[in-house]
């Protein structure tokens, strides 16, 4: 699933083509995604203007001039990729709309933006811009993990007495929204912090490290255009490249990266999803 760097990813790439611009067509070529659609969305999308986007932990927020906001999960394999812009980098044209085009947006300057997903585990949602942070997605997220409000005291008390390992911690969206399984094994690599270790019990100076390990991670995730595993596409098809310096996801029997470790990098399965550290600096 698209973590916080593949979505900021998308976002950023989408922003230049849709803010400020009227979308004149919006094709809902199906009922429902994870859930169904608000009723008349693709009417109540036509012809209004984006104002903004912006994202909100991994999901992305398009400001409409109507008084809605347009909110957008990628779920597991969706995909937001640009079509007929003149200005990308990459210039595609528009081409025939395949099985797995569910939301199509013609923009007032002739520019197509295609939502795919060939899993439908995406979602789509309108809702009142002015009641955005209370919406039952969002009402209970906690900080932006780049924002100026995720700090080490924020983290030390979200820990406080927890009995639960660190990661479970970290990818519990209360305490840090946006961070997910590949990010937060990277960011307890860098902190050398075993995922296995309870969140109470980690020191002041660990939970330093770790808030620093988490800012640094994300930022050059974002920088490299996110990672692509299965699905993820940047919006101008490419693909994200950090999943070449990944030190621990996906590196299992490898050795560790950590300067004059001779540890080796090992599995664990929690809470049903794979866990990847080195059991001999990370600990």
């Amino acid at each position: 699933m698209p973590e916080l760097p593949e979505v900021e990813t998308v976002m950023r790439g989408i922003e230049p083509v849709m803010s400020g611009v009227k979308i004149a067509t919006a094709d809902i070529r199906r009922p429902d995604l994870r859930w169904p659609f608000p009723d008349r969305m693709g009417e109540r999308l036509t012809g209004a203007t984006v104002t903004g986007l912006r994202r909100r932990a991994k999901y992305i927020l398009a400001d409409l001039d109507r008084g809605e906001t347009l909110l957008i999960h990628l779920g597991m394999s969706g995909r937001m990729t640009i079509q007929g812009d003149q200005t990308a980098t990459f210039h595609r044209a528009i081409t025939p709309l395949e099985k797995h085009d569910h939301v199509v947006f013609d923009m007032a300057t002739g520019t197509r933006i295609v939502f795919n997903d060939p899993r439908r585990f995406g979602a789509m949602d309108l809702i009142k811009t002015d009641a955005t942070n209370t919406h039952p997605l969002l009402a209970k997220l906690g900080p932006e993990p780049l924002g100026n409000n995720f700090n080490a005291a924020h983290l030390a008390a979200a820990f406080k007495d927890k009995r639960s390992p660190v990661k479970s911690a970290l990818l519990d969206q209360r305490n840090v929204a946006g961070l997910g399984n590949i990010y937060v094994c990277e960011a307890l690599w860098r902190a050398q912090i075993s995922p296995k270790r309870l969140a109470g019990k980690i020191s002041r100076p660990k939970i330093d490290a770790l808030t620093t390990a988490i800012r640094d991670v994300l930022g050059e995730a974002i920088i490299a255009g996110g990672s692509s595993l299965k699905d993820f596409r940047q919006a101008d098809g490419e693909l994200g490249y950090f999943q070449h310096a990944f030190a621990t996801y996906d590196q299992e029997k490898q050795p560790c990266r950590t300067p004059n470790c001779t540890g080796t990098i090992a599995r664990i399965v929690q809470s049903g999803r794979s866990t990847f550290y080195c059991p001999k600096c990370q600990r």
